[in-house]
């Protein structure tokens, strides 16, 4: 695979080819986007089947056999059933901070191993589950994986791919999950319609699949330039920028990562440092978009489409129809972010939409308002389609923005001194906002029911004001010259550059 880029004159990109083994790394590193999405997925379906609520919830079973025992909304309220959602991702959020030791000190590639090691454990207690503590052990230790994958796979993608199309790259990790999402939609419309009631145990084993993928993934790989130098090993990481890069010069980028590495060993408390004030555009950047990501409301309508579809009146089947369209319309929109990322921009992207998924949710907003009651329900056809049709487009234009972007601005953007320390807050912001929404939604919507999409497109403006003032672009900056060529020319977050100057070598900027 050809194509040179140009040699940088005073901070330009570095040369480089689009090499095989670069493209191969990413796609294997990208498969732990697989497992995270297949488990997204594999809960909202799985907890709509009869045969899981009888025999782990039957609360919940017996409100679904008892037609207008409760309200349209509230039919799947159920602290117990949330928790099998969202233990996942409160695992996660206390595994991140082990998986930044391990990603600092032993390398991406090990934190991927052991992030593919726990989720094969994990999905073997699932598939086995006899009683409700087997299952929220399953989740946990998925959790844990999902802990370890998400701290060191961005990572990995950023610091090997070549800067022009890093984010392309590294989108490669959200294009996985929405992928893992629709088979998991998929799986679940299959096994759900198996009569012999052992559909739920078929979705939740074949999570061993991706779960496979990325631990042999992760043996195969090459760590990355940046983690074997900021390690001690400087020839083999020059070794491996080489044959990453494809040339044999690689000392103007060399050089950078050795400077970077002599400054981040210089730092003794990493989380202390991280709230450096030099460090604060990037933390709160990378925190608020985690934020974010997760009050546009699409955690909601991914986890739980099927539970959502069946509230709005579709029957069992056309609900899993619909939340197969919408895992569709995600992963088709992450391949659009995919192809203009790199040109059009991350702002560009994170405005549009904005605008896009506030009129989406607000549309969803007026027909649940009007025609969904609390015992009656009149949606018919047409503005069940209309439902489908905003619902998707509020999908696709998450796909194509906060969903890979969320992942992508942080982990590009922190100084290689705080970046491991900063991908690690940012999981666990993401994560701990992700438990929050999985164990409040059908709760919510119980208690607010259609107002919940007027309080997620609330958090839509807010996010896009966000973004007109306080997100930079970063497409094609060299990752660790985000400094100078973003922060320091930026209108507001500039102030807060001082401290690099004082710091910097005299005669350097």
């Amino acid at each position: 695979m050809a194509g040179g880029f140009g040699v940088s004159s005073g901070g330009g990109d570095f040369e480089a080819k689009i090499t095989p083994l670069v493209v191969i790394s990413c796609i294997m590193a990208a498969s732990g986007g697989l497992m995270f999405g297949y488990d997204v997925g594999i809960s909202g379906g799985v907890t709509s089947m009869p045969e899981f609520l009888e025999k782990f919830f039957p609360v919940v079973y017996k409100k679904q056999q008892t037609p207008g025992l409760d309200s349209n909304y509230c039919k799947y309220d159920n602290q117990g059933l949330q928790l099998f959602t969202s233990s996942l991702y409160l695992a996660a959020l206390v595994a991140t901070f082990l998986a930044s030791y391990t990603t600092k000190t032993l390398g991406r590639k090990l934190t991927m191993l052991i992030a593919g090691i726990f989720f094969c454990v994990g999905t073997v207690f699932n598939a086995a589950a006899h009683n409700l503590a087997m299952l929220i052990i399953g989740r946990i230790l998925l959790g844990c994986g999902v802990g370890f994958a998400n701290q060191a796979i961005p990572l990995f993608l950023s610091e090997v791919a070549p800067t022009r199309i890093r984010g392309a790259l590294n989108i490669l990790f959200q294009l996985n999950i929405t992928i893992g999402i629709l088979v998991a939609n998929l799986i679940n419309y299959g096994t759900s319609k198996l009569t012999n009631g052992t559909g739920w145990r078929i979705s939740l084993g074949l999570a061993g699949v991706p779960a496979l993928l990325l631990t042999v993934g992760s043996l195969i790989v090459v760590d990355t330039p940046n983690s074997l130098i900021q390690r001690g090993k400087l020839e083999e990481g020059k070794a491996v920028l080489k044959r990453i890069r494809g040339i044999d010069n690689v000392d103007p980028e060399y050089l950078e990562i050795v400077e970077a590495s002599r400054v981040a060993a210089e730092v003794k408390n990493p989380f202390q440092n991280l709230l450096k004030r030099r460090n604060r555009p990037t933390l709160v950047i990378g925190i608020m978009m985690q934020v974010f990501q997760q009050f546009t409301g699409i955690n909601a309508i991914m986890f739980y489409a099927p539970v959502l579809f069946q509230t709005l009146g579709f029957k069992s089947d056309a609900s899993l129809y619909s939340a197969v369209i919408t895992g569709l319309v995600n992963v088709l929109s992450t391949v659009v972010s995919i192809v203009i990322v790199d040109k059009a921009g991350r702002r560009m992207l994170l405005l549009e939409a904005g605008v896009q998924m506030f009129l989406s949710q607000m549309g969803v907003a007026v027909v649940m308002g009007l025609k969904v009651k609390d015992k009656t329900n009149s949606l018919g056809h047409g503005l069940g389609i209309l439902v489908v049709i905003l619902i998707c487009s509020f999908v696709a234009s998450f796909a194509w923005s906060w969903g890979p972007l969320g992942w992508l601005i942080p982990s590009e953007t922190f100084a290689l001194e705080a970046r491991s320390a900063g991908q690690s807050i940012a999981v666990f912001t993401n994560m701990l906002f992700t438990f929050v929404i999985a164990q409040a939604f059908l709760s919510m919507l119980c208690k607010m029911k259609f107002g919940i999409f007027f309080f997620f497109s609330a958090w839509v403006l807010i996010m896009t004001l966000f973004t007109v003032f306080l997100i930079p672009e970063t497409k094609n900056v060299p990752i660790e010259e985000m400094n100078d060529r973003v922060w320091k020319k930026h209108w507001f977050w500039k102030r807060f550059m001082d401290e690099w100057d004082m710091d910097a070598p005299k005669g350097h900027a």
